[in-house]
């Protein structure tokens, strides 16, 4: 029933506390009604991903619980064709809930329950807030927030690593070994502690950028093991209570059947709802992967340092106006996006892991924080992996000209003398090359330690790129 007041259209819904007033055209009921108001914090609320594992959760458990005989189907196709339009982001207008809420999640539990009890009603032909499909007894049958919200936690999670994330950082290694194979033959001064080292191919430099984003790609798929577990079934505390006994595994088979992903029923109830350690261990992979990330946008950011007065080895991209003050300037922006997002990571990763070790007796309460901060890392990293591949590493070039001309003069091409004429005498050289202004090469010959063809077969910054000692007699 509805009735006009001062905030405008209401109607009346009751739970076990009694009446709230409920917007009219809201088809969240009066547990989601008292949470709105209790929970008035930060105005986050769940994202896509999560409201969509809400709805595949209670789509899976309809249709379990009709096989096993306890929903009537009309029932259960109601449910699921609520729940279809839960996944499909029809009504996340209809999700409010503050993240920071009752830490197992009930809030958002209930009010997954009630949008798709009322909406369930609606296709049925009755009045929205009529319970003739109930949140309680019809959509949350055989389950509790104890084991929904850990369930929506995993599935949300798994979906956003193998839809997401994975298939970004494919494309950003795609591009990194693109530019791997297109500056083989660019040879260039190494450096360790930002300091002048034996020469390195700027592809071998990219070689290594793209072996780290694969190893994440690993780190990150090995991590989805534990993930693939879901705690649906265990109801309030584990034990399974008011449950049937084949529901977890067939609400699992649809859960799997739903997301074309691979999900099992829980090693241990009991572990699944009391602590989240799988949520802590792959947070941690996409921890890893942003410092990987991080590090590479910052020798970048190094490489294409100048134009005129820095390293200069590559070019950026002009992505856009640098400066609101300086004319011309063009900054490493999207790299510097990715040093941003490495940050909120890392902060995230420590609510997660704070969070998740925070379970007390049989229950973790910090549900809905750890599994935003987790969605939240995912869809970032995913975001920033795509725009790195795109706006910036695809259009790098390689200052080949600048690249031979600084080897050349590098003090570190000293390090190959050592087999030819010893560590002291190549320390001499390389000492007196820099204080005279010339080149090693011209320092040795000079010296008579070698002759000029020797010089030119020991000092070539190409071979050094390759493992060998120079001048060696086969």
């Amino acid at each position: 029933m509805s009735r006009d007041d001062d905030s405008g259209e209401v109607r009346i819904e009751e739970d076990s506390l009694g009446e709230m007033e409920v917007p009219a055209d809201a088809y969240w009921g009066a547990q989601t009604q008292r949470a709105v108001e209790n929970f008035p914090v930060s105005g986050l609320t769940f994202s896509r991903r999560f409201v969509r594992a809400l709805g595949v959760v209670k789509k899976a458990a309809a249709r379990a619980n009709e096989d096993l005989g306890h929903l009537d189907s009309d029932v259960a196709d109601a449910i699921a064709d609520a729940a279809d339009e839960v996944i499909a982001g029809d009504h996340d207008d209809q999700f409010p809930v503050d993240i920071f809420q009752t830490g197992s999640g009930t809030s958002s539990n209930m009010n997954a329950n009630e949008v798709i009890a009322n909406r369930a009603a609606e296709l049925m032909g009755e009045e929205v807030g009529d319970r003739v499909v109930h949140p309680n007894d019809h959509v949350n049958f055989g389950q509790s927030s104890n084991d929904v919200i850990p369930t929506a936690m995993h599935v949300a999670s798994l979906e956003a690593v193998e839809k997401d994330l994975m298939p970004a950082l494919e494309a950003l290694s795609a591009e990194l070994e693109a530019k791997e194979a297109e500056f083989d033959g660019v040879v260039k001064t190494g450096r360790t502690h930002l300091q002048d080292a034996t020469p390195v191919r700027l592809g071998q430099e990219f070689g290594g950028y793209r072996a780290q984003v694969q190893k994440g790609i690993k780190r990150v798929g090995d991590a989805r093991y534990h993930l693939r577990e879901l705690a649906l079934g265990g109801t309030a505390v584990g034990t399974g209570l008011n449950t049937d006994p084949e529901f977890p595994e067939l609400a699992a088979e649809y859960i799997s059947e739903e997301t074309n992903t691979q999900f099992r029923e829980a090693d241990n109830h009991f572990e699944a709802q009391a602590a989240h350690d799988a949520m802590s261990e792959a947070h941690g992979a996409l921890r890893t992967v942003a410092g990987s990330l991080n590090k590479i946008a910052n020798d970048l950011r190094l490489l294409a340092s100048g134009p005129r007065n820095g390293l200069g080895e590559i070019e950026q991209p002009e992505n856009q106006p640098g400066s609101s003050i300086m004319p011309g300037k063009i900054n490493p922006v999207v790299a510097e996006s990715v040093n941003q997002v490495h940050k909120q990571v890392v902060g995230n990763d420590a609510a997660v892991s704070a969070g998740a070790a925070e379970g007390q007796i049989d229950l973790n309460l910090y549900k809905p924080v750890v599994a935003y901060n987790f969605l939240q890392s995912a869809d970032v990293l995913a975001n920033v992996s795509e725009a790195f591949a795109d706006k910036f590493v695809a259009k790098l070039e390689a200052n080949e000209e600048h690249c031979e001309e600084r080897v050349e003069q590098s003090m570190a091409l000293a390090t190959a003398l050592n087999p030819a004429i010893g560590y002291d005498r190549a320390s001499e050289a390389a000492k007196a090359a820099l204080k005279e202004g010339k080149t090693v090469k011209e320092v040795v010959v000079e010296k008579g330690y070698l002759t000029e063809e020797e010089a030119d077969e020991v000092l070539d910054p190409e071979a050094m790129t390759h493992r060998g000692i120079l001048g060696d007699e086969e």
